[in-house]
């Protein structure tokens, strides 16, 4: 029997049924596409402004651009906490191919056994002066914070080694500058140039005292400090080797046995023993107390342009006009390596700090690493190895100094184009690498913010005006020379750069720069179809820019520039009667 149980609530708590029919919620927000986040009012004020002073005194304002930095603070930090924290010594993080986890990237030191970490084949920036004019030579100051360069213009250049953007500049000479070196301890600079002139400067480039310091104003072409600082060695093109006092200023002694010019002398890093090369093919080995030749090797078949202590001052590495790189073993006054890979003559040559890792640079423009790390050969025996890496198209010409960071994580070259550059150690998993694109790695736009401003800009690799035999880093440019200086399909060795430059319109096709009628229809095979089906060309540009007046109709020139010489092919002779 059914009983109803007492209401306990008041009647406000009891449910009712909805007077009106309930209705469902349903997410429907997903179904749209996704908003930007809506702009900030200031930054549309400002983008309003940026677009009103385009056109400011009739020439475009250029587009501020994030500057690409390479701070080594983040993986040193990391390294640091990561010693006190690991689990062994030899404990480093697992690292994936993938760009996430270039924060597990340490510097080299941090991987005493892999080499291949210490490969900078990344370009990462392109550093001009306004008055462009060919780098002789690039120093790391001793801090490792700023880039030293000495031009034929004799000044000195001073760059940012983390943004890469210019600091300051110093015409610290009347004529070209040759060679520069930091004392060991970095309290001093010293440099000298075309005219046998040495100079000392502080490292805030107050001049100390110059002098003459060669016979007959002969270029020096080479200096270096002995381990204590306390003397120098002087390369010159008397053909003589001089050893200095450095406090003193003076000749101690004159070492004579070469007979031609001495390109390059080094100084062995904790040893009384100097190398010297020179045009005559021969590497000298001299003890600086006596004076006397110690041993002389003759295995180079042409002038040696420049000498590397290794680190450790077991090896000693020459680069020569033959165009080989070959390193000696002092311990038994033997050829350790052969080093093949070099189109033309080999300018420069420097070794890692950390791994036995060996960069050279040619005069074709090529930066390549060359691995030592493998086993020792069988004794006798000089095996030829080949490139680890190669930057096959790093520069348009001669690479005249290369010099890596203290700590090795960077590269830097310096080069008869007239530009500075940057290589960075590749991130993980990256598909643009070297190694992906066999070497054909475009450099990008150069910067020269920090400067007076430029009119125009330059991107490496086009030429101002490449017209006839005209200087191509004026500013000169007329419509003739505008039309044929592009990337042209072939290279100038003959082999195809393949995608976007076989048919000269790729992404970064820069109107303008189009690829040459000889360049491009070389390649087809079959019937070719005529050039005004090929490239139509309008009616005010008939008869100009046509054949060899444009930069890649002259066919007898090198990089398709025409057939006048340019500074490109430059060589070591030429560049001593510059």
């Amino acid at each position: 029997m059914a009983t109803t149980l007492p209401v306990l609530l008041p009647g406000k708590a009891i449910p009712r049924s909805p007077a009106t029919p309930h209705l469902e919620w349903t997410p429907k927000k997903y179904l749209t596409e996704p908003q930007p986040p809506p702009q900030d009012e200031g930054k549309i004020l400002e983008a309003e402004m940026a677009n009103a002073r385009q056109m400011v005194d009739g020439k475009l304002i250029k587009k501020t651009r994030p500057r690409r930095t390479v701070d080594y603070n983040g993986g040193l930090g990391r390294w640091a906490l990561l010693r006190k924290l690991r689990p062994s010594p030899s404990f480093v993080p697992y690292l994936r191919p993938s760009p996430p986890f270039i924060i597990d990237l340490l510097p080299p030191k941090a991987y005493p056994d892999n080499a291949s970490t210490s490969l900078c084949t990344k370009f990462v920036h392109t550093s001009t002066n306004k008055i462009r004019c060919p780098v002789n030579v690039v120093t790391w100051t001793p801090e490792g914070r700023r880039v030293l360069t000495g031009s034929t213009s004799g000044e000195f250049t001073l760059w940012n080694g983390l943004t890469f953007n210019f600091e300051t500049i110093l015409q610290a000479h009347d004529t070209a500058i040759c060679t520069m070196e930091f004392t060991h301890s970095g309290a001093y600079l010293a440099s000298a140039d075309k005219s046998g002139i040495i100079k000392y400067f502080e490292p805030n480039m107050n001049n100390l005292t110059a002098w003459q310091g060669s016979t007959s104003r002969e270029a020096i072409r080479g200096i270096s400090f002995s381990p204590d600082d306390r003397r120098f060695a002087t390369a010159s093109d008397d053909s003589s080797v001089r050893i200095w006092s450095f406090a003193e200023s003076r000749v101690e002694s004159v070492l004579t046995g070469h007979g031609w010019d001495v390109k390059c002398v080094q100084w062995h890093p904790t040893k009384g023993l100097l190398v010297s090369g020179s045009k005559d093919n021969q590497i000298k080995f001299w003890d600086p107390r006596t004076g006397t030749v110690l041993s002389t090797l003759h295995q180079h078949k042409n002038t040696i342009q420049a000498l590397a202590w290794s680190p450790n001052g077991n090896l000693v590495a020459s680069a020569s006009r033959d165009q080989t790189v070959r390193v000696f073993d002092i311990r038994a006054m033997k050829e350790f390596r052969i080093l093949k890979g070099h189109k033309k003559e080999v300018c420069s040559v420097a070794w890692h700090p950390v791994h036995p890792i060996l960069t050279s640079g040619g005069s074709e423009g090529a930066i390549l690493h060359w691995d030592l790390s493998t086993p020792d050969p069988a004794f006798g025996e000089q095996p030829i190895s080949p490139p680890r890496a190669t930057l096959s198209q790093a520069h348009d010409s001669n690479v005249w100094s290369l010099a890596f960071h203290p700590l090795g994580h960077l590269l830097v070259s310096a080069s008869n184009d007239h530009t500075t550059r940057f290589w960075s150690r590749e991130r993980p998993g990256d598909t643009s690498s070297v190694f992906s694109g066999g070497g054909e790695k475009p450099p990008e736009i150069m910067d020269t913010s920090g400067q007076d401003e430029e009119d125009e800009s330059m991107v490496p690799g086009f030429s101002y005006g490449g017209g006839g035999g005209g200087n191509w880093w004026g500013k000169e440019e007329d419509a003739a020379g505008g039309n044929g200086a592009g990337p042209s399909g072939v290279d100038q060795y003959g082999r195809s750069r393949g995608g976007e430059y076989e048919n000269g319109m790729g992404d970064d096709f820069i109107p303008g720069f189009g690829a040459s009628e000889s360049s491009n229809t070389g390649r087809q095979a079959g019937p070719l179809p005529s050039q005004q089906d090929l490239y139509p060309v309008p009616e005010e540009w008939n008869g100009v820019g046509r054949g060899g007046g444009g930069g890649g109709g002259g066919g007898g020139g090198d990089w398709g520039r025409g057939g006048g010489r340019m500074s490109d092919g430059v060589t070591s002779e030429e560049r001593k009667d510059m």
